[in-house]
């Protein structure tokens, strides 16, 4: 079950805020997402239930034994026992396949290995409770059920925001206003919805007719036809295939934080914000801030400072930055292609922190430009899993696999889509945000609440209506992050 299906949106999402509602105190409402969250996360592989339930009773045991060390030799050794578990944990069931690969054949039952959904969002979540209350920056949890609702919670258990244990554990576990914030969580999810179904799900389509459906591309049997098929394409076409899955990619990931957002909201949770207009960035480094925030922290503060960061040697700096990223390239996915990915952006981070910085501050539209074409690039190479398409589709993009810049079928298909685009490349920017705050202050200043009902209650309306109708009868909805 995902966000983005009527499913949930109809059945899964009003019962569950049904049930939480009806319930009297914090501890029975907690009961109940606790057990709506396992449902949820039971739906798709029910067995794999018992893997989360296993990972946080690892985590809950580990976190009391660090409590309890006498000494702090001993709570080290706890704390890196349960990142072990962890690490091996996530180590089988994603990246089996990929160290197999490493020395030779992969193993028949290595290959039957099924992904456990959203593994790489609650290991990182029960990595930092562990961290923190070895830190002292958090109280271990005495309730193993706590620490189970703390990981499985379903509004970002399967996508994100990775969400720290102490950001949470107040509201959560001790003081929770519900209500308060209901109305703007329903718009937020709606907005969610809305950039999923109507824009996300129109960008993939696109991408996958010009650039191969993932599945396709993925099959090393079919790569002589993949290959043919990626040269056979126009340049024009390269640039629409790559600038649809640019923006897919980002309206997809970012409607679902919006979603998970909106949904703690109507419950009284406040999760972290995950993304704040990548797109609009000034350099790599601007958009490594701005996309994907909840991962970038934790690996900022759970790895690169713990290893150092920045005040250390100029060699050991560089060493660190390669280990950040290199992780966070193989966080995404059990491929080269993802590791390549993440090492990718290291060059560009170092070359701008060692020679471009000082530019940027001369330069105004030329910084976005550069940005863009990088991450364009790096979208690319995210996407394909052979390296050798990738590969190709950035040599179409100039013309160098003899292709001819436009036929009549890749200018009817930018005329077809033209639109889509341009409200995709609007959806990407914070211009109607700014433009409904500013509405907002004006009417608070005139003393009028028209333009707060009008997105508290009709916008809201009007995304879940255009959703629905998208959803309705299509069966295009891929999860691309079903891989995390």
């Amino acid at each position: 079950m995902v966000f983005s299906s009527l499913l949930f949106v109809y059945a899964f999402l009003p019962l569950s805020l049904l049930a939480y509602y009806l319930c009297p105190d914090r501890r029975s409402k907690n009961v109940s997402l606790l057990v709506f969250s396992l449902i949820f996360y039971a739906w798709g592989e029910p067995k794999y239930v018992l893997l989360l339930m296993f990972m946080a009773l690892s985590s809950w045991f580990c976190a009391l034994r660090v409590a309890e060390a006498p000494y702090i030799e001993t709570a080290r050794v706890w704390m890196w026992v349960s990142i072990a578990v962890d690490v091996a944990l996530i180590g089988y069931f994603k990246y089996a396949p990929l160290f197999c690969s490493i020395f030779g054949e992969v193993p028949a039952f290595v290959k039957r290995i099924a992904l456990p959904i959203g593994i790489s969002f609650y290991t990182f979540q029960l990595m930092t409770y562990v961290v923190d209350v070895y830190r002292g920056d958090a109280r271990p949890q005495r309730s193993y059920w706590n620490v189970l609702l703390y990981a499985s919670l379903f509004h970002q258990c399967v996508a994100g925001p990775i969400v720290r244990y102490k950001t949470l554990a107040d509201e959560l576990f001790v003081s929770r206003r519900t209500g308060k914030d209901f109305l703007p969580g329903i718009r937020r999810f709606a907005v969610g919805l809305a950039k999923k179904a109507v824009l996300a799900n129109a960008c993939g389509a696109l991408a996958d007719q010009l650039l191969l459906p993932t599945a396709t591309a993925s099959d090393a049997a079919l790569f002589a036809q993949n290959l043919a098929s990626i040269r056979s394409l126009t340049v024009l076409e390269s640039w629409l295939g790559a600038a649809a899955y640019m923006l897919q990619i980002y309206l997809d990931f970012s409607a679902y934080s919006d979603m998970a957002i909106g949904m703690g909201w109507m419950l009284g949770l406040h999760y972290p914000e995950n993304f704040n207009y990548p797109y609009v960035s000034r350099s790599v480094t601007d958009f490594w801030r701005r996309w994907h925030m909840s991962l970038s922290t934790f690996f900022r503060d759970y790895v690169y400072i713990p290893l150092g960061g920045n005040r250390v040697s100029l060699p050991r700096w560089l060493l660190n930055l390669f280990i950040v990223w290199g992780l966070t390239g193989l966080w995404h996915g059990a491929s080269w292609n993802f590791v390549l990915w993440g090492l990718y952006y290291f060059v560009f981070l170092a070359a701008e922190k060692l020679l471009l910085k000082p530019l940027f501050g001369r330069l105004k539209v030329l910084p976005h430009v550069y940005a863009l074409l990088v991450v364009f690039v790096g979208w690319i190479l995210f996407r394909f899993t052979d390296v050798r398409l990738a590969w190709q589709v950035f040599r179409n993009l100039f013309g160098l696999n003899g292709n001819v810049f436009s036929d009549f079928i890749s200018v009817t298909v930018l005329e077809n889509n033209v639109f889509l685009l341009a409200v995709s490349i609007f959806a990407c920017t914070p211009v109607a945000k700014r433009f409904s705050d500013a509405m907002a202050r004006r009417c608070r200043a005139e003393g009028s609440q028209s333009w707060e009902l009008v997105r508290t209650c009709a916008v809201p309306v009007l995304l879940l209506l255009l959703a629905t109708s998208s959803l309705v009868g299509d069966s295009y909805n891929p999860f691309i992050y079903f891989q995390f």
